[in-house]
């Protein structure tokens, strides 16, 4: 998702602790509060830009052809978000929670490290696929978000490796999982989702759970698994 940090912060005593994970950076957008009505405008207006920005780009695509693809006015549109930059953002938002948050299991969960790693970059790998082409913007368009926008990505990321990390260390002390350098190792084994955006077009060959096997399969081998006797 854009950022990748292995960087080793405070350790996190309760993977469930969702403290950790920053929220949105908010715009400047008219609307005060959100309900059932407006939510369902706010998601119009992005699956519109989405496509708008997925086939364009960001800096071809202007607030005017969002207008024009809804059929609605200007001030429709600017009730709910600041600018377009506003909205790639958000639309941004929604994957990089759903990938950072993968290895967020409860406390209490007693599976062994391995199982928890496996899972957790599965799930990473999934949610980029299924956030197809949102989760590719970060890669594509680094240059659009705002200081502040990154920042709170960059603790998210932050947040995501402070799990991994140590889930990593404890399965090879299990003797589950065989590799060197723990940082290196996963960042290497997250960064395989990171060149989708480059390859990856829906309606393929591989259906896109095949896709998440096989990328899985490929990671399991970059974190060293051990076969069971």
């Amino acid at each position: 998702m854009g950022i990748t940090s292995a960087t080793r912060h405070k350790p996190s005593g309760d993977q469930s602790d969702t403290t950790a994970q920053p929220h949105l950076p908010q715009g400047t957008g008219r609307q005060r509060a959100a309900t059932q009505g407006t939510d369902l405008q706010r998601e119009r207006i992005l699956q519109a830009a989405a496509q708008l920005f997925a086939t364009q780009g960001y800096a071809n695509t202007t607030m005017a052809q969002i207008v024009r693809a809804l059929g609605v006015t200007k001030p429709f549109v600017y009730y709910y978000f600041r600018d377009k930059q506003e909205i790639f953002e958000t639309l941004s938002w929604r994957p990089a929670v759903d990938c950072f948050t993968a290895l967020d299991f409860a406390a209490t969960d007693p599976r062994r490290a391995s199982e928890k790693v496996l899972e957790g970059i599965e799930r990473l790998i999934r949610a980029t696929i299924t956030h197809h082409p949102v989760a590719f913007f970060p890669y594509r368009e680094p240059q659009v978000y705002r200081p502040e926008y990154i920042a709170a990505q960059k603790k998210l990321a932050h947040h995501f490796y402070d799990l991994l990390c140590p889930l990593l260390e404890e399965a090879r002390r299990d003797g589950d999982l065989d590799f060197a350098e723990t940082k290196i190792t996963a960042l290497a084994a997250c960064s395989l989702p990171g060149f989708l955006y480059s390859w990856y077009r829906p309606g393929g060959r591989l259906s896109p759970d095949e896709v998440v096997a096989e990328l899985t399969k490929l990671a399991s081998r970059v974190i060293g698994l051990q076969a069971k006797n």
